[in-house]
């Protein structure tokens, strides 16, 4: 598997992808609801999502026939294929659809290639919004805007990173016992809060205000994002060496069966060591 040849059409992909976004950015915009998600962020759905999507399967559909591809989108009833083919292109369109379409940053184009046993292989993400790329292969460097990159954690606070505001985290208690450990464990003045992003975005801004982390607790209801919320960054933080696992630290499952919901695990992305 030629990883970085599929890598470049993937970064094709997410650039054009990116640039028809911004073509829509500060238009009125239809928006479609989701059936059976509580979580308003996950439920809206737009034209722009569905017209990204068709653009980027332009070019990675041809790769899929080259390659024996399995498929896995966002906006796209699955076919099965991730579960049949050793790999699979996981895409989300439009992370962040809601800030997208309330013109705020924090969304962005996902692009991941996965092995079947749920190992991210290629981890392509753009912000339309600053045109920033960020690119990894696995057994290959990290690049940022095509320049190598390993991004050093430089505050003496930790930053929590979250799509909710703290005070609207379920398990508040737990989790601010969890924030002052990891506070208190790294010798740390305090934390700082940075929320409202969407889940690549924000794992990205764990990466660019280290020492940080986003956490996710498990939970019983649906949702706590999906496969293609977190296959291109657990890619990116796999290749710097971070963790990107589930809450209790384990692999992430980014291949279940049955669902492609990610609440039954939680996540945990730090940009420290453990």
């Amino acid at each position: 598997m030629n990883l970085e040849h599929l890598s470049n059409i993937a970064i094709e992909a997410a650039k054009a992808a990116g640039n028809l976004i911004l073509s829509y950015l500060n238009e009125e915009l239809e928006v479609e609801h989701k059936e059976g998600i509580k979580n308003i962020a996950s439920q809206v759905v737009t034209k722009v999502d569905k017209e990204a999507e068709d653009l980027i399967l332009s070019y990675l559909l041809p790769t899929c026939e080259e390659f024996d591809l399995g498929v896995l989108t966002e906006e796209t009833e699955e076919d099965g294929s991730r579960f049949e083919k050793d790999y699979f292109w996981c895409i989300d369109p439009i992370d962040g659809t809601l800030n997208f379409i309330n013109n705020e940053p924090g969304f962005s184009v996902s692009i991941a290639l996965v092995a079947r046993d749920g190992t991210p292989c290629i981890g392509v993400i753009f912000d339309p919004m600053t045109k920033t790329l960020y690119t990894a292969a696995k057994g290959s460097s990290v690049f940022k805007n095509g320049e190598r990159w390993n991004p050093e954690p430089n505050n003496d606070f930790l930053t929590y990173v979250t799509d909710k505001k703290l005070k609207d985290t379920p398990r508040l208690p737990e989790m601010m016992d969890l924030i002052h450990k990891i506070v208190e464990d790294l010798n740390l003045n305090g934390f700082k809060e940075l929320s409202g992003g969407a889940s690549v975005m924000n794992g990205i801004r764990v990466l660019e205000n280290g020492p940080a982390c986003m956490i996710k607790f498990p939970k019983k209801e649906v949702g706590g994002g999906s496969i293609w919320d977190f296959a291109s960054t657990a890619c990116i933080f796999q290749e710097l060496g971070l963790r990107a696992t589930n809450f209790e630290g384990g692999k992430l499952d980014l291949n279940r069966k049955g669902s492609t919901f990610m609440h039954h695990e939680g996540v945990f992305y730090s940009s420290f060591g453990d």
